[in-house]
């Protein structure tokens, strides 16, 4: 018996990755789950880049075949600051998108939406919902014959050395063998390539025109006409050119090591030609200026090994090789790729779009109601100078956030839903109206607080802390007949709800719960009093609602929750009531269980997102049942495809979607390190012997 508790007691302290168990083996946790691509597969493209700057490619290691991968996981080069306007000469003005509504609160509110009606209001909607959308910067290819296909090409093997970060790419055309090296730099938005063969195949370098599209690769090639490229200064080992497309301009920097000569074929066309077996170039794309940034594409590659070896060695990591059920091996693989994708798309200085720095969905702009699903997972996983890189961009579009609130008769500020680097709200009839995108703020400075407990971290992020929360109390409304506060006149999570008739959707009521005590204890870390109405509201804040059967309803008024397949599909959002959020007085956990099992065995899988099968996994959990923690994360459904890449596929339009891998990593990361006053080893994954699960460096979640 003594013998078998202390084999229990050891394995116990392995899994939980705090006792002394061997560190460990990171090169080989990540080099096992390199991704390789023998074939030109539209969905297998791979990409580098540096959280600001991401440039993606096809079997040839460059954008040699855009066209035939446009419908997949496009070959994109994008940035954060890269953006572009069409004209605007009706002069519409943010104000014509505003709308009157009565959501029974005393007051009329405006609202930036979507019109019906033909005319000038509709016109100015659409308008700011396409401006500004995010460019394509620019194709980077081999410059083929007219005609080549990828069915011409041979022995294709390419493989995303992880540790290292760069894709070496081989394969044979015509009889020739190539031998292909992709990087990108890590602190400037800059590729390099070193190309080995003897054909002297030429790199072409080209540029479209924007389309304005809401879920595209960005490239219009059809409008020459419309934008210009032209080469404003040139030697025999240097090029800069200068891009203009309507008042946008950027500019694009090549340099070159050994003999070749660039020659520009036609409008936005160019075409590098070496002349020897070995050649090497940098392509920089910079917003206001040419580049000065002169490294070789040896000396790049040099920096980026350094740098994606420190990112693996310092992160957190989680390993599954001791794991004998047959999942593991894929969970490892999902969770490996998940932190590369997030770390080269989704950390830059603004908020990520859901398809990352690949290609254009809702024209290019991002949600702030998914910032979470993107980065919350930094801070967990040690990484929280990546998330603290890109929340300070509130700071900068606090001006805007304030007006919202104020023209609606709110206080504080209330965060935009979609919007782009400015902070401008896009019209929406759905996301002007949603408000879980509000307490996010206080969550994710929550947590980068618990990362790094310091007096510069109050001082950075508690004003705006106490302003989100004081938008979050004035929104609430108190109903003295019952008295209670209700939140009402909002779409939530759930968007299949509408928002003139929904009263206390669960999980917006549960996040307020969390967020307003959070900002209390923000302003006693802060030296400053308790706010005493804050409080009343935290202590006066209307229980989830339920029906007979003991579930807990999608909105108070969603009488006919499990009735109705309107309210059975989209997220299940009742879930992240517990699971994303800790449980507190306004829920029962056995009727919150009752309501995971009902959800388990009846919803509407077909009509989920990426995130909803992490936000399960925490919800199984903390609930006590890992059995479906695992399942959830791993369940085969279209939206929780993983393609080799580590891309989170949704459908035909979302090829790419982000915010399922982040919300992976943090699930995982709280099936491993558990949450405040948990005290179970590795709680989220079942105790019968099968998952082994190590881990290193994760941050409890609250």
């Amino acid at each position: 018996m003594n013998k078998l508790l202390f084999s229990l007691t050891s394995l116990a302290l392995m899994a939980c990755g705090t006792g002394k168990q061997a560190p460990i083996d990171r090169e080989a946790l990540v080099g096992r789950n390199n991704p390789q691509v023998t074939a030109f597969d539209s969905l297998s493209s791979l990409s580098v880049g540096n959280g600001e700057f991401a440039f993606t490619v096809d079997a040839t290691g460059l954008q040699t075949f855009p066209e035939q991968y446009k419908q997949g996981v496009p070959l994109g080069t994008q940035s954060q600051w890269g953006w572009h306007e069409f004209a605007n000469p009706d002069k519409y003005t943010h104000d014509e998108t505003l709308k009157e509504y009565d959501f029974g609160r005393g007051k009329k509110e405006l609202y930036s939406t979507q019109f019906n009606e033909a005319g000038r209001q509709k016109e100015a909607a659409n308008w700011f919902r396409v401006n500004p959308h995010r460019l394509h910067l620019g194709v980077v290819g081999f410059e083929l014959q007219d005609g080549a296909t990828p069915a011409q090409f041979t022995e294709v093997s390419q493989t995303l050395d992880l540790w290292k970060g760069v894709i070496k790419s081989r394969f044979t055309l015509d009889g020739v063998p190539y031998n292909v090296q992709t990087s990108c730099h890590p602190q400037h938005d800059m590729i390099a390539a070193r190309v080995e063969s003897k054909a002297h195949t030429g790199i072409n370098f080209r540029f479209p025109y924007p389309t304005g599209g809401h879920s595209d690769n960005a490239c219009n090639w059809q409008e020459n006409d419309k934008h210009s490229t032209t080469i404003v200064s040139q030697d025999d080992r240097s090029a800069v050119l200068k891009r203009q497309l309507d008042a946008t301009t950027y500019y694009v920097t090549i340099r070159w090591e050994g003999k070749a000569a660039l020659a520009e074929k036609s409008e936005n066309y160019f075409v590098l030609t070496p002349s020897d077996d070995v050649f090497a170039f940098t392509c920089a794309f910079t917003p206001d200026a040419p580049s000065t940034e002169t490294a070789t594409a040896e000396q790049t590659q040099h920096a980026v090994a350094d740098y994606w070896t420190a990112f693996w060695k310092n992160g957190a990591a989680v390993d599954f090789s001791q794991c004998t059920d047959v999942r593991a091996k894929e969970l490892e693989r999902r969770v490996v790729l998940s932190q590369y994708l997030l770390a080269i798309q989704c950390a830059g200085s603004v908020p990520p779009q859901e398809t990352g720095l690949t290609y254009n969905s809702w024209f290019g702009k991002f949600h702030l109601e998914m910032i979470w699903w993107h980065q919350a997972q930094f801070a967990l996983w040690n990484r929280g100078e990546l998330l603290d890189r890109t929340l300070g961009w509130y700071e900068q579009v606090e001006p805007v956030a304030r007006e919202i609130a104020k023209r609606q008769g709110f206080d504080g500020v209330r965060w935009m839903k979609m919007t782009d680097p400015s902070g401008t709200e896009a019209p929406s009839k759905v996301g002007s109206f949603l408000i879980w995108q509000q307490p996010h703020f206080i969550y994710l400075a929550e947590l980068l607080y618990r990362a790094n407990p310091s007096p510069e971290m109050i001082q950075k992020y508690n004003r705006l802390v106490q302003e989100t929360a004081e938008f979050m109390y004035s929104f609430a409304t108190y109903d003295e007949l019952e008295g209670r506060f209700v939140l009402k006149g909002a779409i939530p999570a759930q968007e299949t709800l509408r928002a003139a008739e929904t009263i206390n959707p669960p999980f917006e009521l549960s996040y307020w719960h969390f967020a307003m005590q959070t900002a209390q204890k923000w302003r006693e870390r802060a030296g400053e009093k308790r706010n005493l109405q804050w409080d009343e509201m935290i202590d006066k804040l209307s229980p989830l609602a339920y029906n007979d059967d003991r579930l807990y309803l999608a909105a108070e008024t969603a009488t006919d929750t499990y009735k109705d397949i309107r309210f059975t599909s989209d997220h299940m959002a009742v879930l992240g009531s517990v699971g994303i959020l800790p449980i507190n007085k306004l829920i029962r956990e056995d009727y919150m269980k009752n309501t995971l099992h009902w959800i388990w065995d009846n919803w509407n899988w077909g009509k989920t997102w990426g995130w909803d099968y992490p936000m399960t996994a925490m919800n199984a959990a903390r609930l006590g049942e890992p059995e479906k923690a695992v399942g959830a994360l791993l369940m085969d459904k279209r939206t929780n495809t993983y393609l080799v890449n580590g891309h989170n596929y949704q459908d035909g339009r979302l090829r790419v979607y982000l915010p399922g891998n982040g919300g992976l990593l943090t699930a995982v990361a709280m099936m491993c390190a558990g949450w405040d006053g948990c005290e179970t080893v590795n709680p989220g994954f079942p105790k019968d012997g099968t998952w082994n699960v190590r881990w290193e460096g994760l941050k409890p979640m609250p």
